[in-house]
């Protein structure tokens, strides 16, 4: 390493916003931009006062290669890199350790749940663009028929997506079984619509599924945490959540389920505003049609 650049051992801060951005680029990152992501998520607050120059000598790449990774996050450049990490960095909340420790008793795994349903909604709400969202309630309200689909966790959230809009009357499926999904897949065409699922976005599963999906020529929209992944380049709308990870949380299953359910809960309500009428109309025969299950 050149006597110039800085080792970075702070801990790393996930908070929101572009911090998220970045973290969640990590996987599909090239080793230089790598290094300059590494060093701010560890170094946030120093790298608000640096200048370009500063930041590129610390991870040892030129100048250039520094503003180049700004605009692959959608920022003009280095100044509103620092300013989005100060926007980042103004919520303490973000700081404080709020990862589960055997040693914690009941009333605080109860407190840092609670905390984290809030803050990974809080965290959501930061990276997902609202445009995108408008224009896939669009595509919901448009298609003929809805193939909802995920694998391990991230296939739950899919289900209860497929159960929240079938209550709006709209034509929904969801298959769990990867060879049935690619055969549902190729049943769809240009009026339809496949909504997958995938935290990482690079299961193999569910793109294969996708790759179907396309050469049929139905819509498709992907839910995921990760913008540069593989299903998120191929998706026609593509919907981010946060990410936010804890070895105690079920490998971030729990999180990331939070995350998704926050998307599938933004979609459903914005589809039923847009229905309207109909969207009541519908939920009450949902709703009556179970009637006689109750005591």
């Amino acid at each position: 390493m050149d006597s110039n650049q800085k080792q970075t051992t702070n801990t790393p801060f996930v908070g929101s916003g572009i911090l998220n951005r970045i973290t969640s680029s990590l996987p599909y990152l090239t080793e230089a931009n790598k290094r300059i992501a590494e060093f701010i998520v560890a170094n946030p607050d120093e790298v608000t006062e640096m200048s370009v120059t500063s930041l590129a000598e610390n991870c040892g790449v030129g100048e250039a290669t520094v503003i180049r990774f700004c605009q692959s996050l959608n920022l003009k450049g280095f100044q509103d890199l620092k300013l989005s990490l100060a926007k980042d960095l103004v919520t303490p909340l973000s700081n404080i350790d709020h990862t589960i420790s055997p040693s914690d008793d009941i009333a605080t795994i109860a407190s840092k749940i609670s905390y984290w349903y809030g803050q990974i909604g809080k965290d959501t709400l930061e990276v997902v663009d609202l445009e995108s969202v408008d224009k896939a309630t669009d595509l919901i309200l448009k298609a003929r028929r809805i193939l909802f689909y995920g694998v391990g966790f991230s296939g739950l959230s899919a289900l209860e997506a497929q159960h929240r809009f079938t209550c709006l009357g709209l034509n929904c499926d969801f298959v769990r079984d990867p060879h049935f999904a690619n055969m549902t897949a190729s049943t769809l065409g240009p009026q339809d619509l496949a909504v997958f699922f995938s935290q990482t976005g690079s299961t193999k599963d569910v793109n294969d599924c996708l790759d179907i999906v396309k050469e049929v020529g139905a819509q498709s929209m992907a839910i995921t945490s990760y913008f540069k992944s593989p299903i998120a380049k191929k998706a026609d709308v593509v919907l981010l959540t946060s990410v936010i990870e804890s070895p105690l949380a079920g490998g971030g299953a729990f999180r990331s389920r939070i995350a998704q359910l926050f998307i599938t809960n933004l979609l459903y309500t914005v589809t039923a505003t847009k229905l309207q009428e109909k969207g009541v109309e519908a939920s009450v025969k949902v709703a009556q049609a179970v009637l006689e299950k109750l005591y």
